[in-house]
């Protein structure tokens, strides 16, 4: 690691290509980052039937890496500040890697659990960069464009993941899905070291001296916890839901208190509560946390329900969502250049719509539907998120203070994988008491009509959710930045 790759170097030594190589360098290691949150869904059912688990101890196989990567979302913007761009995204790559040797080697249910959550703080650290790099290196004519780049080479992850892994986990089960992030994080790391710079976000000098707001972050982790499994708990019935609901509240009305007491006495907060008082990011928080609700608790459900209701391989589920994912990639790449030109609020809107029309479709689909129609409709909906992806983040904190875009990234990365993360678990908990209800259970190894029901009551309940996003999406007004930047930051 060289001691004089600051960013002032970098630039000077690659050229006007430089801020390409930079986006590249993090992309990798998001797909990554992303490849390991998706792909896993995969391998739910033959991993349960390994450790003999039920379906609620089973969701948090993703719940628990949504957790921790929510959680430590909010520790980027001081890891930026206090270590560079370099240190803090190798790193984390290297955490990233470990959790996926230790989770392919692991003989208990509790170790795998343990090494997802390892590879969840790596994500929450990793996902928040990309947006600030873009933010801080492209001119704002160019954000659109190299938001749709990005965005194309990032879901090229979980759109070949989840097929790879299908054949992987027939062949070889579930343990070789969690290897699959191995070669992904050597390459980062390889990148890193030649094009990512040492300087933090803005090309500043990384200062040692801020300490990290440890109190406001315990409070996050509790209340994020004390939320989902309040969620779990919901299904059972009894006091011990409304308990921990109640708790999740209480931490949050005490981690604003506490954020508001740490700006008013000039120290750093985990999250600079002065981002809300922008319009457009204030809404742009609604939609990314409802939009994660159905987005993340679609991608859980979607592999659970081709295999549990529809009877499916799960190599044959992953060859099903393959080109719904090509698609997403190209969508991605074409609104990306839109999003340069047209009105944030009018790309997030069409894509919230067609995801909601993408879910209402699924309940058209029974056990003799032919497999070209639910391709379709997974491609519907792939559509839909391509208008979202590259267009929620740059709508949203266009408008932000200079300062402040790190943070901003860290606090909507950070709002929408809560809301993820609780759409996890809102669909296990939903799944589970509606397939009750019509009287089955995912313990029959035969699928049924009752069974199908259930699933498109839940289908239902994400339709409505993507339906709700669109009327804050519709408050999504950004002024456009007048000046560029002279040189990548």
């Amino acid at each position: 690691m060289s001691g004089g790759d600051t960013l002032a170097v970098l630039s000077e030594r690659h050229g006007p290509r430089y801020r390409w190589l930079l986006l590249l360098s993090v992309m990798v290691g998001t797909m990554a980052s992303i490849m390991s949150s998706t792909i896993v869904n995969v391998a739910i059912p033959d991993m349960s039937h390994h450790f003999a688990l039920g379906q609620e101890r089973a969701q948090w196989v993703s719940s628990g890496f949504m957790v921790a990567t929510t959680v430590s979302m909010l520790t980027t913007p001081w890891l930026l500040a206090r270590y560079g761009y370099r240190r803090t995204y190798i790193a984390a790559m290297l955490l990233l890697m470990a959790g996926g040797i230790v989770g392919g080697f692991a003989n208990e249910f509790s170790l795998v659990l343990a090494a997802r959550v390892a590879e969840g703080l790596a994500a929450g650290v990793v996902q928040p960069i990309p947006a600030i790099i873009i933010l801080n290196a492209f001119e704002p004519d160019k954000q659109g464009r190299a938001s749709g780049v990005f965005g194309m080479g990032v879901v090229l992850a979980p759109a070949l993941g989840p097929s790879i892994g299908g054949v992987l986990v027939d062949l070889f089960g579930w343990r070789s899905i969690f290897f699959m992030v191995v070669p992904f994080c050597l390459a980062s790391i390889w990148l890193a070291l030649k094009f990512v710079p040492i300087t933090a976000a803005g090309g500043a000098t990384a200062q040692r001296g801020s300490t990290l707001d440890w109190r406001g972050l315990v409070l996050g982790a509790i209340g994020t916890l004390c939320l989902l499994n309040g969620l779990v708990q919901l299904h059972g019935g009894g006091p011990t839901a409304g308990l921990l609901l109640a708790a999740a509240a209480l931490a949050l009305v005490g981690f604003i208190a506490w954020q508001r007491r740490m700006k008013a006495r000039g120290a750093a907060p985990l999250m600079d509560l002065a981002l809300f008082g922008y319009r457009s990011f204030a809404m742009g928080s609604v939609v990314a946390f409802i939009y994660g609700t159905a987005l993340f608790g679609s991608t859980y459900l979607l592999p659970v329900y081709m295999q549990l209701a529809l009877g499916l391989s799960p190599s044959y589920v992953g060859t099903i969502l393959l080109p719904a994912g090509f698609v997403l990639a190209f969508t991605i790449a074409l609104v990306g250049r839109l999003a340069d030109r047209k009105p944030t609020r009018v790309l997030v809107s069409i894509g919230l719509a067609l995801l909601a029309v993408s879910f209402a479709l699924m309940v058209t689909i029974g056990l003799g539907t032919a497999i070209w129609v639910l391709v379709a409709w997974a491609i519907l909906g792939r559509i839909g998120l391509g208008f979202i992806l590259p267009s929620l983040n740059l709508g949203s904190m266009r408008a932000l203070h200079k300062g402040l875009i790190p943070q901003g990234s860290s606090a909507i990365n950070f709002l929408r994988m809560l809301g993820g993360a609780a759409g996890v678990s809102l669909c296990g908990i939903a799944l589970e008491w509606r397939i009750a209800a019509h009287g089955d259970s995912l313990a029959n190894p035969q699928t049924s009509a009752a069974r199908l029901a259930a699933f498109n009551e839940v289908f239902w309940m994400l339709s409505a959710l993507c339906a709700l996003a669109v009327v804050a999406a519709w408050q999504l007004r950004e002024p456009r930045p007048a000046a560029a930047p002279d040189r990548p930051q």
